[in-house]
This record gives structure tokens, C-alpha cells and sequence, in this order.
């Protein structure tokens, strides 16, 4: 039976900052890749960027075809770097102006590529529907010099930097956050297998892919942290020499992830004839999110006119809400915690700052539909006498 982790919240609510992760995280923080001073980085939008576009790879194949498709190509093409990825938060539905134009080929290594946010993998599932619809070649040889740089950027260990060309700091760590690395490794995995949107990419290529992948996956299982002999969750960061987990910005903490733990073990269940070592991974990781279950709190949105954001989120005790995930919890006793730009562990969200309260994703559902669905799923082909509890 999973161990339930009730929290006890005293009579002044906690205050949490639930937004989405991913919406809030990028773009031009204090700590970005691309200091507000270099050139380029006016170009920069929101992280929500990353959304819209990445709704773009919804439409029907016909309208890869039409003049708002190519032109929103065409603006991608623009915003590629000279090492062959893209930046990341750029709105590619609005037209450069001449003069951004020219900034852009002066400078054509900034703003830096990136995995981050999306960025590079995305552009390049959008530029192949293009190419699928119009066979224009313009579009492949940006494509190739893209998939080129993805794996330029691998290491020898298998896993991908958050930043290539190499910047300092934990831009170099191997980068599990907001699903950077499984993202560019679905790209080369659909790619290796042929999928229509990549027919054009030639076999030497194709080859080049499939080693990656692999390579790829052995880093991850590496990765998997060991507490007590018992292999456990992923960190969100990996010291790229080490493979020992690793912080990132100062209120991103060495620990097992309650979210980016979803997107591998997620990635790992799609792979087809698993070996044992990874169905043990998983396994191991499924058992892993029912241990640090938290039930009994629910988050509400509390309108707040004096917040930047208009609101606050709390935490109401509810025995009636879902269970919940915490993002961040300690490596040795699987306790929640949060932590500020102080770089400190706080075990109460209403210590930490309202900026980070109200602007980072602290606790989430993010296992939710792995548990109830994927996961069962999978356990009947792979592993029909596992009996982790569902929730």
C-alpha cells in the first residue's frame, strides 16, 4: 500500500506558486542564458512562445502548404544560429523587421541555441511538416544543419546540454528540465524509424540517430538515483562529467523530480521489447511516485490585486482533493521542499519570496495520467505481475 504524506497546514495559508512550469521558468530571468545586454535578445518573448508554436504542429497537413506556413518557416529560418539550433521564446508568427533582420546575421550565434523551452527540436518537427507539404528544399538544408547540431551537442556520456555551443554554469549540465533532453530524443527516435515527416533524411543520418538514441538511453538509465540500493527517480540536472545530480538556477536544488521523472519513465514506456534494466527503471520509478503521494491539500487561485500576477495560490486542507505531487523532494528521506533565489530548502511555502511563490511550479498533477493510464497499459504487456498501487 503507498505511503500517504498528509500535510498538516497551519492556520495561515501556505502560499504556492502552482503555475504552469514550463510557462514561467524560460525566458529573460535573472539567471538566462543571454544576458539582457548582448545583441539579439530583443527578440525574445514570453515562454508561452514555445506553446503557441508548438500548437502550429497541430494543424492538418494541408496547411503545412499554405503562404502563412511557409512565412512562419521562413521566420524560422531567420532565427537560426550559426552553430544550426535556434533560441528559445521567439514569436515566429511576427515578421522581423529589416533592421532585426540584419542584427540577427551580425550576430549569428545570439541569442544561443538551446534545447531549452522547447527550443530547436520543436522548429524542426515544424520545418518537416513544410517540407513534407512542399518538397522545398530551402527548408531541408535548414532542417539537416539543425538535426546536425542536435547530435553535434550530444555528449560522449549520452546525454544533451541545456545550451550548445558549451556556456558556463549549469547551462552545460545534462538537462532533464521541462523535458529538454526527451523531446530532442523523440525527434531522432521518430526520425530513425522512418516516420513520414522525415522521409527525406538521408539513411547516414538516420544511422547517426538511432546511435544517439541509444546512447541516450543508456545515460538515462545511468541516471536513475540509487537511495538505499533501491533505484528511485531522476534529477532534473546532471553534472555532465560526473553524472552525479546537479543544481541549476539557485532555487532548482539537487533532487528527485516529481515532474521531470514523468516525461522519462513516459519516454522510456514507448520504447518497444524493453530490456530488463528498463522495465526495472520503471518499475522502480512508478513505486517511487506512490511512495511520495501527498493527499488531504487542495490549491486554489485567491485574488490578490497587490500580486504581479493578480492572485495568489493556497493551499486548503481537503480530504476530498486528489493526490498531489511536490516537484522537488529531498534525495535521502523523500521530504518535499521548496527553495528561494537564496539557494535555501524551505519546508514551508509561505517562508519563500511571493516572486517565487507565485512564479514556479511547486507542487503539480504532473504523474497523474501516467499512473491511471499509460502505465496500466503498459504493465499488461511488459510487466503483467507488478503490483504497484494505482491511484
Amino acid at each position: 500500500m503507498a505511503q500517504k504524506r498528509n500535510w498538516i497546514i497551519n492556520e495561515r495559508f501556505l502560499l504556492i506558486g502552482s503555475l504552469i512550469l514550463t510557462l514561467l521558468k524560460g525566458g529573460l530571468s535573472q539567471e538566462s542564458a543571454t544576458s539582457q545586454s548582448r545583441p539579439g535578445n530583443q527578440h525574445e518573448e514570453l515562454t508561452s512562445q514555445y506553446f503557441l508554436f508548438e500548437e502550429l504542429l497541430l494543424h492538418q497537413p494541408e496547411w503545412f502548404a499554405s503562404a502563412e506556413a511557409r512565412q512562419i518557416a521562413d521566420n524560422v529560418l531567420i532565427y537560426q544560429r550559426g552553430s544550426g539550433g535556434w533560441p528559445k521564446n521567439i514569436n515566429y508568427q511576427r515578421i522581423p523587421s529589416e533592421s532585426e533582420k540584419r542584427e540577427l546575421s551580425n550576430f549569428v550565434d545570439e541569442p544561443f541555441a538551446t534545447i531549452d523551452n522547447g527550443a530547436t527540436y520543436t522548429q524542426l518537427r515544424f520545418l518537416a511538416k513544410v517540407i513534407l507539404a512542399t518538397d522545398d528544399q530551402h527548408y531541408v538544408l535548414a532542417f539537416l544543419k539543425g538535426f546536425d547540431y542536435l547530435l553535434k551537442a550530444q555528449y560522449t556520456n549520452g546525454g544533451w546540454p541545456q545550451f550548445y555551443p558549451l556556456q558556463k554554469g549549469y547551462f552545460s549540465h545534462i538537462t532533464f528540465n521541462d523535458d529538454a533532453m526527451i523531446g530532442v530524443l523523440r525527434l531522432l527516435r521518430d526520425v530513425t524509424a522512418g516516420k513520414p515527416d522525415f522521409d527525406f533524411v538521408d539513411q547516414e543520418r538516420r544511422e547517426r540517430a538511432a546511435k544517439a538514441v541509444q546512447q541516450g538511453i543508456e545515460c538515462i538509465l545511468k541516471t536513475q538515483i540509487v537511495v538505499n540500493g533501491q533505484l528511485t527517480a531522476w534529477c532534473a540536472q546532471y553534472d555532465e562529467k560526473t553524472l552525479k545530480p546537479a543544481k541549476a538556477r539557485s532555487y532548482e536544488l539537487v533532487s528527485l523530480s516529481g515532474n521531470e521523472t514523468v516525461g522519462i519513465v513516459e519516454f522510456l514506456m514507448e520504447i518497444e521489447n524493453p530490456s530488463p534494466q528498463m522495465v526495472n527503471a520503471i518499475q522502480a520509478a512508478v513505486s517511487w511516485f506512490d511512495k511520495v503521494i501527498i493527499e488531504g491539500i487542495r490549491v486554489i487561485n485567491e485574488p490578490d490585486s497587490n500580486s504581479p500576477t493578480g492572485f495568489n495560490r493556497v493551499v486548503v486542507t481537503d480530504s476530498s482533493a486528489p493526490p498531489i505531487w511536490a516537484r522537488f523532494y529531498q534525495i535521502e528521506n523523500n521530504q518535499p521542499f521548496f527553495s528561494d533565489r537564496d539557494g535555501k530548502v524551505y519546508h514551508d511555502l509561505a517562508a519563500i519570496s511571493s516572486e517565487r511563490r507565485n512564479e514556479y511550479g511547486w507542487l503539480g498533477y504532473w504523474p497523474r495520467e501516467l499512473l491511471t493510464k499509460f502505465y496500466p497499459q503498459w504493465q499488461k504487456r511488459w510487466s503483467p505481475g507488478n503490483n504497484v498501487l494505482r491511484r
